[in-house]
């Protein structure tokens, strides 16, 4: 394709999505193995990613990055788009990933620098599987968390930073600087990607398991993992019905969902064993009628990946269940996998769920979530859809199975537990909590009579927990004299313990954090409103 036609189209999806904080439309731009000379600049609800078996495949001379010049530089809300599987070769030695939630950077050899802000805040973010040969430099990012990764060194820190497998990264020296650094990441199976073989069959390669994982997967070639033909998989386009889908998956095949709004009015069912489940573009799953929409059962080494789940009007008890209630089966030799699956509860368009996310199955691996109920919509449209009654929600996650393990997993707004967990063993490595900003008064903000509901709540019964890097901000713009007991609250037992936890009162102490880890830590409020732990049990 002559390079003007490429730049041409490229720049108009630009321009399209620059600003488009809640469209309805979707892009997923894909590159062939070649090299390109262009500059790909991503607005909202875009991926673009190579098609290459390795990220070498697929060259880009130019830039491929995320700026904040419509928001004169905040990058506070530069969510909902991702850059995959490519080379990158600026010619100026740098490049631009400035964004916040839901806007994961994954498989990218840069050659070059990487900027994670553009001047004004940013409230990021993710990277994963990536080589980055120059200095990553964070800026104004308020956190950020890198896992299985190889970068030159790491310059700047605010609040939560924290590392993974990652070679490179500065050394554990929470809080100051706040960097946490484990040195490899117990087990992971990296998001599964599209890719066009050499003699042009187009498949998706799916990683295997890797465990105590460090670097990049693909650092000595493609790394372990099966290569599933295109043919295989059903294609889903916008306006398919789940009747129509779920009939496709009873026949075996896994599915591909291209870019679009899906209007689903029942679950799309997962009950087949390693089945792949895979959305481009940020397809996006809107509930309909209070239902459910998409279940897996109790079965070994499905991987769900690359979705936007959204929620209707209708009131839907939960919007994604990972096993039935009552899952016993073992799965720690081919685990389920979820990665880059994101959460909304509002904004869009009315929105309610009791929970978005429930996991009952052991030994699930989440790979970068954001579940998110929304704390803003878009006035210029009109569509803001959000408010303590209007667009509810009472907790993002819920854990009921056992040896589950989440990286990078932020959840936000919700109007009880952000994070309930019952499950045993249970890990999370890097959390990031903002309140709701909406609870009308303290009455209204009650957990019986504990003052407010915790950012991360493990249940009484459990044995066995650990978290670490945990950032939970008040930011209560309703009423700023609420108060929550404790950021997190466990058991005192043994087996529990959380490691370098922040807690701020954001705006300048709106609101009030009285405890960290149950009755431990110094309360965050007007005055003093950052407050660190770094470790609970306390010594």
């Amino acid at each position: 394709m002559p390079r003007a036609i490429v730049q041409e189209r490229l720049d108009a999806i630009f321009r399209s999505m620059e600003r488009a904080h809640f469209t309805d439309a979707r892009h997923a731009v894909l590159f062939k193995p070649g090299r390109y000379d262009l500059d790909v600049n991503i607005g909202f609800f875009t991926q673009v990613a190579g098609l290459g078996a390795l990220p070498g495949d697929v060259v880009i001379d130019g830039h491929v990055h995320a700026e904040a010049d419509w928001a004169k530089g905040v990058a506070l809300v530069n969510f909902w788009r991702s850059v995959e599987n490519l080379e990158i070769r600026p010619k100026d030695g740098s490049d631009r990933w400035a964004v916040s939630q839901a806007a994961p950077y994954r498989r990218i050899h840069l050659r070059g620098d990487l900027v994670l802000d553009d001047g004004g805040w940013s409230s990021g973010g993710f990277m994963a599987d990536c080589r980055i040969d120059g200095v990553v430099r964070s800026g104004t990012q308020q956190q950020w968390f890198t896992r299985n990764s190889t970068i030159r060194a790491w310059s700047g820190a605010n609040w939560n930073m924290m590392f993974m497998g990652t070679a490179g990264a500065p050394a554990t020296s929470f809080p100051d600087p706040p960097y946490t650094n484990i040195p490899t990441v117990s087990r992971m199976r990296d998001k599964p990607f599209l890719h066009v073989a050499a003699a042009g069959d187009w498949q998706v390669f799916v990683p295997a398991v890797r465990r105590e994982a460090e670097g990049a997967s693909w650092a000595t070639g493609l790394p372990s993992g099966r290569s599933i033909p295109l043919s295989r998989f059903f294609i889903a386009r916008p306006g398919m019905s789940a009747l129509q889908i779920n009939a496709a998956l009873r026949r075996g095949l896994h599915l591909l969902l291209t870019p679009g709004i899906y209007s689903i009015d029942r679950p799309l069912r997962i009950d087949r064993a390693n089945t792949i489940v895979l959305g481009l573009g940020l397809a996006t799953l809107l509930a309909k009628g209070g239902s459910k929409v998409l279940t897996v059962a109790d079965v070994p080494g499905v991987v769900v990946a690359g979705l936007l789940i959204d929620a209707g009007e209708i009131l839907s008890p939960v919007l994604m269940e990972i096993g039935p209630r009552g899952s016993r089966r073992d799965h720690r030799a081919d685990p389920i996998s979820l990665s880059d699956i994101f959460f909304r509860v509002g904004g869009a368009n009315i929105g309610n769920a009791t929970t978005c996310l429930e996991i009952n199955s052991h030994h699930v691996i989440g790979d970068h979530l954001w579940i998110w109920r929304a704390d803003h919509g878009d006035r210029a449209s009109g569509r803001v859809h959000v408010g303590w009654s209007e667009s509810t929600g009472d907790q993002g996650l819920v854990v009921n199975g056992d040896d589950v393990t989440l990286c990078a997993l932020f959840v936000e707004h919700f109007q009880k537990y952000q994070t309930l967990w019952n499950g045993e063993r249970g890990r999370t490595y890097f959390y990031q909590n903002e309140l709701p900003y909406d609870p009308p008064s303290q009455a209204a903000y009650m957990a019986g009579t504990t003052r407010g509901w915790a950012a991360y709540k493990v249940a009484d019964h459990v044995d066995d927990h650990q978290a670490i890097a945990m950032g939970v901000y008040a930011n209560f713009t309703a009423d700023p004299t609420i108060v929550l007991e404790s950021a997190i609250e466990a058991p005192d037992k043994p087996g529990v313990s959380f490691a370098n936890i922040t807690t701020i009162s954001l705006g300048g102490g709106k609101g009030t954090i009285a405890h960290i880890v149950n009755a431990a830590g110094a309360a965050a409020r007007p005055g003093a409103i950052k407050q660190i732990l770094v470790r609970y049990p306390v010594p």
